[in-house]
């Protein structure tokens, strides 16, 4: 007798529930024809299914959506002091950032999970309506405890948008997936790759100056609120485990394990950004938080491991799978070289290089680094096979070019410019290969979502802590290289020493105003100092590019045993759209006759 598509999937579903679960087979043959697992292969699927509209519309929504999350700060950061300049100035404007950058970090592996055990179409549509939320209020905000609470919003729904891994890794079949994540990266290159020139744009060349930025994203998640809804229709949580498991199932949910990661998560994060910028670092401020988050977050992992949970946050199988936690460490530390170069070049362009060019010329050179990223990305996705060679040698490459950039000085705008994007499009191969082989590599592919979120967390926090390190290594150098380098070399270009201060001050302001009341000053003297400026700045990022040989030694070391996916590269899609050209009628009349 011939096979039927429904019996291929009630014995692919058997065969993995007795492979990874043999003590779950007390479920009833009923259950599994509603699919507790979806996979099957592309040949199996109707005919048309890729051209559908639910499945076009689909992988529109994923793509804008995760343009949409990262321009949700990506937009606003680099303009971030002309916003503080017109509704503050306010000195806790840091935490605009702060908030979109905790709420994040910690709803990764919160969508993620739940999303594996109640359904995804809801997460996915109500993430993207409260990004949309989250940018009226920014963009209507008179003052920055206003952005700050609109950039909250804006991050808890960009924790949804930034899930793009497993949306859209489980449509696709998995052969295809490196292709799908070019095809979300793309979307990301306005509010990414060129969003300091689209910034500078609306602030210096529009009317509605950086305000624009919001009212732009609050049309984008808009449409993209509306596509999840009316396209994306994965498998609800009754076709998954039936009505009647609902209950058991938020019996069971692991609430002391949630708590336990959120809080330790974000006071840990918070201890580690506000030292040395909103509190010094041996203040009881930074020191309380990082020891409560580190110690919340060590009892997390050992609730998870003894309490014996039947639905844990984070399934401890998953930590004993070595392969996937290589991948994991190489796609953080790949994102912590990103930040990096995040950080880092737009203030050397300001600060080297952008004397004597307009602001825009600036925004576009700022744009440098996040292009040679989605370069690397849009590269990489090219070249699917034999990914453990591909991630040593781009890692080993990546890593070099960032080190030379300790060579740049204030004379090498284009030596530098080149080693940046050259950096950064090794590192983009990098993170593609990772983020994608994260999803691949995990031994069961209905935890794709639990897998990619506890990723995402995990990169998160480690590039936390690696742009801490930067930004704390700049700081301590500038401290000790301008007063060096820039007062001597003011004395003796005949500035009075009373002057020194009021020069140091109009550096940091840079307006004509603030030139123009430092006493004695000419403009000889004022190009003597400003060169000594741009020279003590090198003299500070040489320090922080070759700090990064630590991080990229740990990277390129624990590459050689980055895993080779090859042969899991198969034709199986992992998930199939409800309405998407005959697929899932059947089992949704099922589920309603239960």
């Amino acid at each position: 007798m011939a096979t039927t598509k429904d019996d291929a999937q009630i014995d692919t579903a058997s065969h993995l529930e007795t492979i990874s679960h043999p003590e779950k087979h007390h479920h009833t043959q009923e259950e599994e024809v509603l699919g507790r697992d979806f996979t099957l292969s592309e040949s199996e699927l109707p005919d048309g299914y890729f051209t559908s509209a639910n499945f076009l519309g689909s992988m529109f929504a994923i793509g804008a959506s995760f343009g949409c999350g990262v321009g949700g700060f990506g937009l606003a950061a680099p303009v971030l002091s002309f916003i503080n300049a017109d509704i503050g100035p306010d000195p806790n404007v840091s935490w605009v950032a702060l908030s979109y950058l905790l709420t994040n970090s910690i709803g990764l592996m919160l969508v993620g999970r739940l999303s594996d055990l109640f359904g995804r179409r809801w997460f996915f549509i109500g993430g993207n309506a409260l990004a949309t939320v989250g940018c009226v209020v920014a963009a209507v905000a008179p003052n920055i405890p206003a952005l700050i609470a609109g950039e909250t919003l804006i991050g808890l729904g960009a924790a949804s948008q930034l899930s793009y891994a497993f949306a859209v890794g489980e449509l696709v079949p998995t052969t295809h997936r490196f292709m799908a994540q070019a095809w979300v990266f793309a979307w990301a290159i306005p509010s990414s790759g060129f969003a300091p020139a689209i910034s500078y744009a609306f602030v210096f060349r529009t009317s509605v100056g950086w305000r624009g930025i919001f009212y732009l994203l609050i049309a984008l998640n808009a449409a993209t609120t509306l596509a999840w809804f009316f396209f994306y229709k994965p498998p609800t949580f009754a076709m998954k485990h039936s009505r009647s498991a609902k209950t058991q199932f938020l019996k069971d949910f692991d609430y002391i394990g949630t708590l336990l990661f959120t809080l330790g998560l974000l006071l840990f994060l918070m201890g580690i950004s506000w030292g040395g910028s909103l509190h010094p670092w041996g203040s009881a401020h930074v020191i309380a938080t990082i020891v409560v988050g580190f110690l919340s977050l060590v009892a997390f992992f050992m609730y998870e491991a003894y309490a014996g949970l039947k639905e844990p946050l984070v399934p401890m199988h998953l930590l004993k799978n070595m392969p996937w936690n290589i991948t994991v460490l190489l796609w953080s530390l790949g994102a912590a070289i990103y930040y990096a170069l995040a950080i880092l070049w737009p203030s050397m362009v300001a600060t080297l290089y952008s004397p004597g060019h307009g602001v825009m010329w600036a925004g576009w050179v700022s744009c440098i680094s996040n292009s040679g990223i989605l370069f690397g990305e849009f590269v990489g996705a090219g070249f699917k096979r034999k990914t453990n060679i591909q991630i040593i040698v781009v890692f080993a490459i990546g890593s070099v070019f960032l080190a030379a950039m300790a060579s740049s000085t204030p004379d090498t705008p284009v030596r530098a410019a080149v080693f940046v994007f050259l950096a950064a499009a090794f590192i983009g191969w990098n993170e593609i290969l990772n983020s994608t082989v994260a999803t691949i590599i995990i031994a069961d592919q209905r935890e794709i979502g639990t897998a990619t979120g506890i990723a995402g967390s995990a990169r998160s926090f480690i590039s936390t802590i690696c742009s801490t390190v930067y930004t704390v290594i700049l700081s301590n150098r500038l401290s000790a290289t301008i007063p060096a380098m820039v007062p001597p070399a003011l004395l003796s270009s005949g500035l009075p020493s009373t002057s020194i201060p009021s020069f140091l001050l109009a550096l940091t302001l840079g307006t004509p105003a603030a030139w123009s009341a430092v006493p004695g000053l000419t403009p000889a003297i004022q190009a003597v100092g400003v060169r000594a400026y741009q020279d003590a700045s090198a003299s500070a990022y040489k320090t922080v590019f070759l700090s990064t040989i630590a991080f990229c030694g740990v990277g390129m070391v624990a590459s050689f045993w980055a895993p080779n996916v090859d042969r899991f590269l198969n034709r199986d899609v992992v998930v199939q759209l409800r309405g998407a050209k005959g697929v899932g009628g059947e089992a949704e009349r099922d589920v309603e006759k239960l």
